[in-house]
């Protein structure tokens, strides 16, 4: 035979293999290579006269390359954009990743090549090594497409190292430097986004007091290179100028995320304001992934769980003028203990201090704790829910320890906590008394020393 000018890699394209047998090379049930075909379009059988599926030899390695990104951690989703993205660049998937994997770690074993970079640039932020950091980036947007590098390294990069920072495997410096080194290659990344090729503009920032820009900075390049026009206003946007920020940009959506209790308090705070002026608000963050049922108190359009979601979300809202879910608010009992509280709070913290401070403590973390419990307490009666500081308080608990403040200090402070506004609230301070007395039972606070 001759074979001249035939590529013999390159795995032939004549259909032949029906749906059961392509299940049986590659492990892919059918339903599953059916919602890939219908939901994605990947693979790309041909149909019989009579409407059953043909597959070529081409066909059950795009299955196998997808399943093979899908073990290295990507979704499914993202393992078909990649393709595409490698197709559009001139390439041929099949044996781009492949060498690329194998130029990317250094060496020929499986692996991957995503996930290595990842780990290369989390490893460059730990060491305070930016150039590291820069050279990991650097290979990831050779091969992947900005969005992927984007969630896969740097989303997930600060996630694990995140992790590790309440693990107290990581300093506080560690961790605001990664941040640092984000934010940096995301601005770059939102410089160099192209003109908006889409009408209506978005408006994106943080509620008051929510320093965390990140997630929404990812949101808004997201959404620049899908062709909107976005107006970034970053961290901790005062409630006091909003309304003439708003009458100068003049926004069709404003986009916010809030990552703690209390900054869900102020985000809520704001979608009220902007509600009486029917803007439209879409929201989400960290803590109502945390508390599922927190997005039904804030009005406005919950953007889901992550990123992708949000986008999505966004995307929808500006295309169909979808009407915001409204909010359920907060009982009369509890406006009342809000204002109990607010009135007493110093006395309580100054009975809890005189408690506490025999302890050897430094007083730095008394009026720390005092700060952040506080904080909580407001939150959660301006939510409307008591038992939403389950989660924060929880945390508070683990964040303490890393500072070496052992548990038997922490029950010594909620037992001191409780005296104190036991003594100072009046009878519309009851539903903190019994958050209070709920917690210590579940074992969520000072559990045996009330």
């Amino acid at each position: 035979m001759n074979c001249a000018g035939v590529d013999m890699d390159i795995p032939k394209k004549t259909p032949t293999f029906n749906l059961k047998a392509v299940s049986r090379e590659t492990g892919v049930k059918p339903h599953t290579l059916r919602a890939w075909e219908q939901r994605y379009g990947l693979p790309q059988p041909k149909r019989t006269v009579s409407g059953h599926r043909l597959y070529s030899q081409y066909d059950i390695e795009i299955v196998k390359w997808l399943n093979a990104r899908q073990e290295e951690g990507l979704a499914i989703s993202r393992a078909v954009e990649l393709w595409f993205e490698l197709e559009q660049k001139g390439q041929d998937p099949l044996r781009m990743v492949s060498s690329s994997t194998a130029d990317l770690t250094g060496t020929a074993e499986t692996g991957s090549a995503l996930s290595d970079l990842r780990q290369k640039w989390i490893n460059g932020c730990l060491n305070f090594d930016e150039p590291a950091a820069e050279r990991a980036l650097g290979q990831a947007f050779a091969i992947y497409p900005i969005k992927m590098v984007c969630l896969e390294i740097l989303q997930r990069g600060l996630a694990n190292i995140g992790d590790l920072w309440h693990q107290n495997k990581a300093t506080v410096q560690q961790e605001h430097f990664a941040s640092a080194v984000a934010i940096q290659k995301l601005d770059a990344l939102l410089a160099a986004a192209p003109l908006p090729s889409r009408s209506g503009r978005i408006l994106v920032a943080c509620p008051p007091y929510e320093e965390h820009t990140i997630p929404l900075q990812l949101i808004s390049l997201l959404l620049r290179y899908q062709g909107w026009e976005v107006v970034f206003l970053r961290a901790n946007v005062p409630l006091d100028r909003l309304e003439t920020t708003v009458d100068v940009i003049r926004p069709n959506l404003i986009v916010m995320g809030a990552q703690q209790l209390y900054t869900a308090a102020s985000l809520l705070e704001v979608s009220r304001l902007l509600e009486e002026r029917n803007i439209p608000v879409g929201f989400g963050g960290l803590i109502f992934n945390m508390i599922p049922t927190l997005h039904q108190r804030i009005p406005g359009h919950f953007l889901g769980k992550n990123i992708e979601d949000a986008v999505t979300a966004v995307e929808q809202i500006m295309a169909f003028n979808l009407p915001p879910a409204l909010a359920r608010p907060p009982t009369e009992e509890y406006a009342r203990a809000l204002a109990a509280f607010r009135a007493n709070l110093a006395r309580i913290e100054a009975d809890t201090w005189q408690m506490i401070h025999s302890e050897n403590t430094p007083y730095e973390h008394i009026d720390a704790t005092n700060t952040r419990v506080a904080q909580a307490i407001k939150a959660g009666l301006r939510l409307g829910d008591m038992d939403y500081l389950n989660n924060e308080i929880a945390l508070e608990r683990q964040l303490i320890m890393n500072y070496g403040v052992s548990l038997d200090w922490q029950y010594a402070y909620f037992k001191a906590y409780y005296r104190a506004a036991h003594k100072h609230l009046p009878l519309e301070g009851r539903p903190i008394l019994e958050w209070l007395s709920r917690a210590s039972e579940e074992g969520i606070i000072a559990a045996h020393a009330m």
